[in-house]
C-alpha cells in the first residue's frame, strides 16, 4: 500500500493514509511523512490502534523522545512510561480524577493556546498524540497555523517583533488560570528559558511566529507592555481562518510540528474517560542558538 496525503486545507493539516503505524517503516515512508508535515504542519492518521511501545518506535523515526515534566516531582507516580505524556483524566489506578486533584487542575492549562515544551531550553519538534478512549462529545484539539499568522502580520509589526526574545515557563501559563500548586523542585526546574519570537521553519523555509501561553516576558520590554503584545499576537494568530479543529475518534493519531503551530484542548464531560497518550520529539537545539545560525 502506498502512503497518501489528503489536504484538509490547501496549506494546513492533512490526512495520511496507506500506512500502518504498528509496523516498522522504511526510509522512503519516513521521508514522505517528513515531507508532508513540513508542508501541512499537522498530520492525521485514522484507525491506528497502536500500543505505547509501537507509538514510541514510530516517533523515534523523527528524533529523540522527551521525558514527561511530571517526573520533576519527587512524589511522581507514573501511569505511563516516562517517555509518554499522559493526556488523560485518569490516575495511576485508571480512575477518573476528582475535580480538586492537582493533576486535573494543572492539566486545565492545556486549554490555553500553547506550543509543547516551549518552556524547555530545547523545545519540542513534533508531538504525536494517540487517542485510546474518547468521550462521546467535546474534547476536540484545535491547531493554529503560525506561518500563516506571520504571513498576514502588518509589515510594521513584523519589523517590530523580529529579533525579539521571550521568556517561557509553565509557571507563567498556569498562573493565568490561578494554578500555583508547585513543588519546590518543580519551581527550580521550571526557571524561565529564552525562545525567539520569530523563527524560520527548517522544513519549509517559511518564517513563523513562535507563540505560547508559556511566554510571559519579552526581553528589553516592560512586563505589562510585553504581555499585551503577546496577547495581541495570539489573538491575531488564532483567527478562525488559521485554525483546524480535530474531532477525535478512537484510533486517531495526530502528529504536529510545534515549530510552526500552536494548539489547545477543548472542554468535555470529565465524568467520562478521555485517555490520550503523547510522545514528544525534541528539536535538538535551543531556538536562540538556532536563529543565530540561520
Amino acid at each position: 500500500m502506498t502512503l497518501t496525503v489528503h489536504p484538509i486545507t490547501p496549506d494546513f493539516a492533512a490526512e495520511i493514509g496507506g500506512v500502518d503505524l504498528r509496523e516498522p517503516l522504511d526510509a522512503r515512508t519516513v521521508t514522505a511523512i517528513s515531507d508532508a508535515i513540513n508542508h501541512a504542519g499537522v498530520l492525521v492518521f485514522h484507525e491506528q490502534f497502536i500500543t505505547d511501545e509501537q507509538q514510541r518506535a514510530f516517533s523515534r523515526n523523527f528524533g529523540d523522545l522527551e521525558t514527561t515534566v511530571k517526573a520533576y516531582r519527587k512524589d511522581f507516580v507514573p501511569r505511563l512510561d516516562v517517555h509518554m505524556a499522559d493526556i488523560s483524566n485518569l490516575d495511576e489506578q485508571n480512575r477518573v480524577l476528582p475535580k480538586n486533584d492537582r493533576r486535573r487542575l494543572n492539566a486545565l492549562g492545556n486549554r490555553l493556546w500553547h506550543s509543547d515544551s516551549s518552556f524547555k531550553r530545547v523545545p519540542a519538534r513534533f508531538s504525536l498524540l494517540s487517542a485510546r478512549v474518547i468521550p462521546g462529545e467535546g474534547g476536540e484539539t484545535q491547531f493554529a497555523d503560525m506561518r500563516a499568522a506571520w504571513d498576514t502580520l502588518p509589515d510594521a509589526m513584523r519589523r517590530r517583533v523580529e529579533g525579539m526574545i521571550c521568556e517561557h515557563t509553565q509557571l507563567f501559563s498556569r498562573a493565568k488560570i490561578g494554578f500555583t500548586d508547585w513543588a519546590p523542585e518543580e519551581i527550580e526546574k521550571m526557571a524561565p528559558v529564552p525562545q525567539v519570537l520569530v523563527r524560520t521553519h527548517p522544513g519549509s523555509g517559511r518564517k513563523s511566529l513562535f507563540l505560547s501561553s508559556h511566554a510571559g516576558r519579552v526581553r528589553g520590554m516592560e512586563e505589562p507592555e510585553a504581555r499585551l503584545l503577546l496577547m495581541d499576537l495570539i489573538e491575531h494568530a488564532t483567527q478562525p481562518a488559521f485554525v483546524y479543529t480535530h474531532r477525535w475518534r478512537a484510533g486517531d493519531l495526530v502528529m504536529w510540528d510545534n515549530r510552526c503551530t500552536m494548539h489547545r484542548a477543548r472542554e468535555y464531560d470529565e465524568t467520562k474517560v478521555r485517555d490520550l497518550h503523547r510522545t514528544t520529539v525534541s528539536d535538538g537545539v535551543p531556538t536562540v542558538r538556532e536563529q543565530a545560525a540561520a
